[in-house]
């Protein structure tokens, strides 16, 4: 009679079994930041009905991933998309570094945060798939709809103590520069994003948020042969053969989808022309796109944005998915994962009517009046659990000014902002490698499933 595995040993060796034949000659890895179940939920029937679905709840593999960092059971992005990038359980703060505490950077004599300081024997860096894909001869990119050198986008790149060291961050970019990161090789092939002060050099009346040491970091990447832009018209004119950075907003994030400026590119055209600039190589390519803003607007208890910029992710996920079906039909030889960093304290509740607005008031179901709670006040259907919006005294609101743009939902703690959530978040995967995505998973996982599925 043959012997059973223990069970535990037995998915052990089914685990195993998936992701033992790498076949991913791309990746494509979509970060939705903040994008947890009950955003993806009002993105869902604010843009297509309760009935509905967002193009990439339709990919055919699911897991549930568990978001709690080194050190806390809430995360902020930079452990949480370390742990993605790395495999490894990454402290509070820290960007792609095992076992560093953070310490907050130094400001220089214009007042703005600068050199990263981890001291001797602080951590020690976590190799990310992005330079192990550089490694291996693919081109690799990182694309964002925040600040280039903003925690998610850095930890594809970077080694610092803090996330708040932007500008040693920039300088980790420049080949042959001082502070270049070894291990991009010969450079980060695509970067896309804002922030360009993090970048040029410092200018009381122009810059007031620029470097310190005076480097024009973009000026040196333009000498290592990259071809710059500052607008969507620079960036659609980049060919392939060059390395491109493109950096579309002076001294901040990117704009909210609904309030884009027409020199910015959508989020969806930076990742399409990512790709066309990538796979040209023919070793094939590791790429990330963030929609960043997403987190943004949460923080600022502003669900509209939050979800409008759910969707332009969404339309930015379509569109890559079908510019690299052309490219590889079936997806046979290329790995695509949508997923986020952490949850957000926003809860749809009140028992709204099916067919609402899901940014509308909660109106009664048998006679359509607000519905009012136990103050007699009108409320909206999305609400959070912390954030800036807290009266002393509730007034009612109407439909006209929840449905605005720039409406901050009520939040139940008073906060300086709103929190992260500490909740599981969904992940979503299509293509070659993909079979080993399911179930409830730890971040970590991640990682070592994509660096199987490519053979890194």
């Amino acid at each position: 009679m043959k012997k059973r595995l223990p069970l535990l040993l037995a998915a052990t060796v089914f685990s195993a079994s998936a992701i033992a034949a790498p076949k991913a000659k791309n990746i494509i890895f979509f970060l939705g930041d903040g994008m947890g179940p009950t955003t993806i939920t009002a993105a869902r029937i604010y843009r297509h009905g309760e009935d509905g679905l967002l193009s990439f709840e339709r990919l055919e593999r699911t897991a549930r991933i568990k978001t709690y960092s080194n050190d806390f059971q809430t995360t902020d992005s930079a452990p949480s998309m370390g742990a993605y990038m790395t495999g490894v359980k990454i402290n509070q703060d820290g960007i792609s570094m095992k076992d560093a505490r953070a310490i907050d950077p130094l400001k220089d004599a214009n007042g703005n945060q600068t050199l990263d300081q981890c001291g001797d024997n602080n951590g020690s860096i976590a190799p990310t798939i992005l330079e192990l894909a550089k490694a291996r001869g693919k081109a690799v990119g990182a694309v964002t709809t925040t600040e280039l050198t903003h925690a998610t986008p850095a930890s594809t790149f970077s080694h610092v103590c803090h996330r708040d060291a932007a500008y040693t961050i920039a300088r980790q970019l420049v080949p042959g520069g001082a502070g270049y990161n070894p291990a991009l090789g010969d450079g980060v092939d695509v970067l896309m994003g804002g922030g360009r002060h993090h970048f040029t050099p410092y200018d009381k009346a122009g810059n007031p948020q620029g470097r310190a040491d005076g480097r024009d970091l973009l000026a040196e990447l333009a000498a290592q042969g990259y071809a710059v832009a500052n607008t969507r018209a620079g960036m659609m004119s980049a060919r392939p053969g060059r390395k491109f950075v493109g950096i579309y907003s002076a001294d901040d994030h990117m704009d909210y989808a609904l309030a884009r400026r027409p020199e910015q590119p959508t989020l969806g055209e930076m990742a399409l022309k990512a790709i066309d600039l990538l796979s040209k190589d023919p070793d094939g390519f590791f790429l990330m796109v963030e929609g960043g803003k997403i987190d943004h607007a949460l923080h600022d208890n502003n669900a509209k944005n939050a979800l409008a910029d759910t969707v332009a992710f969404d339309e930015a996920i379509q569109a890559a998915i079908e510019r690299m079906r052309a490219l590889d039909p079936g997806l046979e030889n290329t790995l695509v994962v949508v997923t986020a960093d952490h949850d957000h304290t926003m809860v749809l509740s009140g028992y709204p009517k099916r067919g609402s607005k899901v940014l509308d008031i909660v109106h009664d179901y048998a006679n359509g009046q607000p519905k009012k709670d136990a103050d007699g006040k009108s409320f909206t259907a999305l609400v959070f659990g912390n954030g800036k919006v807290r009266p002393d005294v509730r007034t009612d609101v109407d439909s006209a000014v929840a449905l605005g743009d720039k409406y901050q939902q009520e939040a139940g703690v008073h906060t300086v902002y709103e929190s992260h959530g500490g909740g599981d978040v969904k992940l979503y995967a299509v293509g070659a490698g993909s079979a080993p995505f399911k179930g409830t998973i730890e971040n970590t996982q991640v990682f070592h499933l994509m660096k199987a599925a490519a053979g890194l």
